[in-house]
């Protein structure tokens, strides 16, 4: 190394050669020089043996040091935030398997920095505890009122606290002891109250095209009722703002919209009936339950794109995140709690890739959702081999892997679209009727469509009973996407007026050859219609976009891996398991060998350490250190060492002491406002069950009880 400490006998610096060396004193007013020769090299293996024999030999230097880098890791906040609820989000904290692997992609540092996102509802308590260092008042207004504050209306019921509950999931803040963290916790979020009044066009539009400079995500958990004969979408000024956001937003990238799916699964609705989740402008979120199960209220439809979770189960925990009077809750649920989920992802990729548009977001989006468990009748490989169901789109959403890929996405080429009139002359429905077009006339142009993105359908039909109408596209590779299911309580006779229904399902295919469109009678022999226009509109790239190879991954791979493909050397168990007991045949195995960034977790390798471990470097021979999770002592629930003291949050029923750094049982549980209703164990610092506490639960995608039974209520304010 070029440099020395040395310790002189004298005050004052002795001379080794002026003008060929820096001097610095180290300590001020004590004997202590750093030396810096400027001919020495700067990263040398070995120590310089001249100005070692010179310095040895000099009488006044009573000591001396030539310096090397040391190894050194920053103790910060670990990737697990410390706030007292965040035991309880099960849907990020490793809890279930696959969670939304949101921990990983915090442990590549994405927080969603720099990303400003707002939420169009009923307003947003910009004073809450756990949203205040986050409140942007530049991406809020309150259109109701006509002006800045976007402050809820409180009333008796509490009616106005769903765009409060949306902000916290996306953009809560982290380890601020309050609540629970947010996807994004360092993003920027606004609220926008249009919810709480009178709603227009002209409400709507206003609310999308807000500082559209300013503002990069929209998440909007609304739309038309959900009541199962419903068929509406935005007005003209409303369509024009999603035209203009996607085209003009974003410095011209695009204003990124989330939408919820919709809540009227118990109707037997179908969100490609709701033209704002079905536009091409917008990203269309499902619901699921952590065991895979489609929520009771989560309607389908071709224009789902991803999806995340809602509830544990339908009488269990749910959504934790912000509520109003400065309070938290756990009984966030409905397809409103899993658009907020996404638009807080979607910020983490934007924070990996501000350059992505709304376009690649889309790409980025379907290529991070994965089937998993996710339980459907209808799961099909469509014609690029990618699985994709009406109920999920392509799947749960990763966020580890959606910001991988995202800091490695390259732009996609511009947007290209080819619209076909597929009817020339009304035809009678019947009880079924095929029509088939052949889109040569639009590779014949000179801008063609290799990969497709959206494909619309645009249909002016009369039908005697619209809901018993059923209709699907198939394309020239033999995917079939159904546009339309059968609603029974759909009775209008009034048909599809100019209608543009969307599917997501021919993702990437090419679209040269023949489309197919059926028409069929699900209902009533008796049923009578008349087709009368269709319109085929194709969006797409003239990239093969299928021709990109990938090779992101949340994690890295292993080093090494055994016979049954796990991680060499870790000990069973599946990722999220909380045993901490011995493994069977894990006491003899080495360390796992995972890459040099990597913690070895059970059979894996993680970024990071999940809750109750915390990460340290075992030496597993001279040269080589091992990373590896460990766990926390039993009393705590992160930690950053392995004692009592080590502890940085703590377990269910158990407080936290700041100075000692320990978890210690409360007393007189529960406390006041307590766990609101939670069914959970309480639980002593240890692990040890207690008690259990009961409660009646409500179903969250509202209910009210009619005729002994529950019916959703109208609208989107689960």
């Amino acid at each position: 190394m070029p440099d020395c400490h040395a310790h002189a006998r004298s005050q004052t610096p002795f001379p080794l050669g002026a003008g060929k060396r820096a001097l610095q004193q180290v300590m001020e007013g004590e004997p202590y020089y750093h030396f810096k020769h400027r001919g020495t090299r700067q990263k040398a293996l070995s120590r310089h043996w001249g100005w070692n024999m010179r310095l040895t030999k000099e009488p006044k230097v009573l000591w001396f040091e030539q310096q090397t880098v040391k190894r050194r890791t920053k103790r910060s906040v670990s990737v697990v935030p410390t706030d007292p609820w965040f035991h309880k989000q099960w849907y990020m904290n490793n809890d279930i398997n696959p969670d939304l692997n949101i921990l990983t992609a915090w442990s590549k540092g994405y927080t969603g920095l720099g990303v400003v996102l707002t939420v169009l509802d009923d307003g947003i308590e910009k004073d809450h505890p756990d949203l205040s260092a986050n409140y942007d008042p530049l991406a809020s207004y309150d259109f109701n009122s006509n002006d800045p504050d976007p402050q809820p209306r409180y009333a008796a019921g509490d009616e106005n606290r769903h765009g409060t509950r949306c902000a916290g999931e996306a953009a809560a803040a982290a380890n601020n002891r309050i609540c629970g963290a947010g996807v994004a916790y360092n993003a920027k979020v606004g609220g926008v109250r249009m919810l709480d009044g009178p709603i227009t066009d002209m409400v709507e539009a206003q609310s999308l095209s807000l500082r559209s400079q300013h503002i990069h995500i929209y998440s909007a958990s609304w739309g038309p009722e959900d009541d199962g004969k419903t068929v509406d979408g935005p007005g003209v000024l409303a369509t024009e703002a999603f035209y203009r956001g996607a085209t003009k937003g974003r410095g011209g990238l695009g204003s990124v919209f989330i939408w919820a799916s919709g809540n009227g699964g118990i109707n037997y609705d179908n969100c490609n009936c709701d033209g704002y989740a079905n536009s091409i402008y917008t990203l269309s979120v499902g619901s699921v339950l952590a065991g895979g199960q489609r929520p009771w209220y989560s309607e389908g439809c071709s224009a789902i794109l991803t999806t995340t979770y809602s509830s544990r189960t339908t009488s269990e925990v749910q959504i934790v995140t912000t509520d109003l009077h400065h309070r938290c809750t756990d009984k966030h649920t409905g397809t409103s709690a899993s658009a907020p989920l996404a638009a807080g992802m979607i910020a983490l990729a934007l924070e990996a890739n501000p350059a992505l548009t709304w376009r690649d977001l889309q790409h980025l989006v379907i290529r991070a959702s994965k089937p998993a468990h996710l339980q459907a009748e209808d799961w099909a490989v469509n014609g690029v081999g990618r699985k994709v169901s009406h109920h999920y789109g392509y799947g749960l959403l990763d966020a580890g892997l959606l910001v991988e890929m995202a800091k490695a996405w390259t732009g996609t080429r511009p947007q290209q679209r080819c619209s076909v009139k597929a009817l020339h002359a009304p035809r009678n429905i019947g009880s079924k009727l095929t029509v088939s077009t052949d889109i040569s006339f639009c590779l014949g142009r000179t801008k063609h469509i290799h990969s497709l993105e959206h494909v619309q359908v645009q249909l002016s039909l009369s039908y005697s009973r619209r809901g018993d109408l059923v209709i699907a596209l198939t394309s020239p590779m033999g995917t079939t996407s159904m546009l339309v299911t059968m609603r029974p309580y759909d009775t209008s006779q009034q048909g599809y007026k100019d209608w543009t229904f969307m599917s997501t399902h021919f993702w990437d295919e090419n679209p040269n050859g023949t489309w197919t469109l059926r028409l069929e009678n699900k209902g009533d022999a008796y049923n009578t219609g008349l087709l009368t226009g269709f319109i085929l509109h194709l969006h797409g790239t003239d990239e093969d976009v299928t021709a990109r190879r990938f090779t992101a991954s949340p994690v890295d791979e292993c080093i090494r891996r055994d016979a049954q493909g796990a991680c060499e050397g870790a000990s069973l168990g599946r990722r999220g398991q909380r045993s901490r007991a011995p493994q069977p045949g894990s006491r003899h195995r080495p360390p796992a060998e995972c890459g040099s960034s990597l913690y070895a977790y059970q059979r894996s390798c993680l970024a990071y350490c999940p809750p109750r471990y915390y990460g340290r470097t075992r030496r597993a021979a001279a040269a080589n250190a091992a990373r590896v999770c460990a766990s926390c002592h039993p009393s705590c629930y992160t930690c950053q060492g392995a004692s009592a003291n080590n502890c940085s949050a703590c377990p269910p029923a158990c407080t936290f002491d700041e100075l000692a750094h320990s978890c210690s049982p409360l007393q007189g549980f529960p406390p006041e406002g307590g766990l609101q209703g939670d069914l959970l164990p309480v639980l002593i610092c240890g692990g040890l069950i207690l008690s259990a506490v009961l409660y009646v639960t409500y179903r969250v995608a509202f209910c009210v009880v009619k005729g002994g039974s529950c019916c959703p209520r109208a609208g989107r304010t689960a």
